[in-house]
């Protein structure tokens, strides 16, 4: 059954071992409905593999992952139904073209007539797919790419997000238009979004968490991550060991 509490995302204890080797070990956390939290730390941090945790895209060896009130490791399809997910470089049929994909993803989800319709005008107008609606993905940049898959994460209107890098490949302009974007859902929507880009926390977010080798190190809201005058970029790196 889904949970009333307000809890939207919930780590409890997630852990997952490679034979000696943590990649996030007791990781626990809870984002509410409504928010728009960052998930941040260095690159092998175990960022990704908390997300795909969290997404049930991998068993945890320990604990467990709820979204929307619903264990991903047993109630995996409902889970689902209320889950948008972009995973870092996902993947994508290079010879399908935005238009093509995006449909056969809505019928795979049961869309279909009229609100398919409805949603892929929607997710092509905000995500900017207009000009490559016909066009194979495999001729597509980098930056198209992740517009496709940011789409279909958004396709079937779901309720929470998780967002691993959705930036990344992405110019100036178009990292504008993505933030304006996670803005504007974060409204309606609960989002835990994976960045690199400490501007991007300042830019879309409320709270602040922060992992390291594979660990929790930090919980907070963005003032807790400044510190006062220290400056995020400096409290980032004391917290993850590389303040010389």
């Amino acid at each position: 059954m889904s949970d009333s509490s307000g809890a939207m995302i919930e780590a409890i204890g997630l852990s997952k071992f490679y034979g000696p080797f943590a990649a996030t070990q007791n990781i626990s956390f809870s984002v509410p409905r409504g928010q728009v939290a960052a998930f941040l730390g260095p690159n092998g941090a175990g960022k990704s593999t908390t997300m795909k945790l969290l997404t049930g895209f991998m068993a945890p060896s320990e604990g467990v992952a709820k979204i929307g009130g619903f264990d991903v490791s047993t109630d995996r399809i409902k889970a689902a139904e209320i889950l948008g997910y972009l995973p870092e470089n996902g993947p994508l049929y290079l010879e399908m073209t935005p238009s093509e994909i995006l449909k056969f993803l809505g019928a795979a989800r049961g869309m279909s007539g009229g609100h398919l319709t409805e949603r892929l005008e929607f997710v092509a107008t905000k995500c900017s797919l207009k000009g490559v609606w016909g066009k194979p993905i495999a001729k597509l940049s980098k930056g198209y790419r992740q517009r496709v898959g940011m789409a279909q994460a958004l396709l079937h209107d779901p309720q929470i997000l998780i967002l691993d890098e959705p930036t990344s490949g992405l110019d100036p302009n178009q990292t504008h238009d993505v933030r304006e974007l996670i803005l504007s859902l974060a409204k309606s929507k609960t989002i835990l979004l994976s960045t690199h880009i400490l501007q991007e926390v300042r830019a879309v977010c409320s709270r602040v968490i922060l992992i390291n080798d594979g660990r929790l190190v930090l919980d907070g809201t963005v003032d807790d991550l400044e510190q006062g005058t220290k400056g995020m970029e400096a409290r980032f790196r004391e917290l993850t060991g590389a303040s010389r």
